[in-house]
């Protein structure tokens, strides 16, 4: 499939050097970067935010769901 990219002119010159170094395609280097980060990405677990609600001891506050919104909403709105 054929595309047209806004590429930064300097990443664009530095491509096409390391492209013409390893013998390759312009097409091919960013085909091989595409599946690369594509790779890397389907890699990463999804986790909950890292949000830790201080009451003078160590954890979380009981009953506070660090994956659910309307429960760190429901903390927030607390006047603890």
């Amino acid at each position: 499939m054929k595309i047209t990219l806004d590429l930064d002119d300097e990443l664009l010159e530095r491509a096409k050097a390391l492209a013409a170094r390893e013998g390759r395609s312009l097409t091919a280097l960013i085909e091989d970067g595409l599946r690369l980060r594509l790779r890397r990405q389907g890699t990463k677990k999804v986790v909950g935010p890292d949000i830790a609600v201080y009451e003078g001891r160590s954890g979380l506050v009981p009953g506070v769901d660090p994956l659910s919104n309307r429960s760190l909403e429901g903390a927030a709105d607390d006047d603890a």
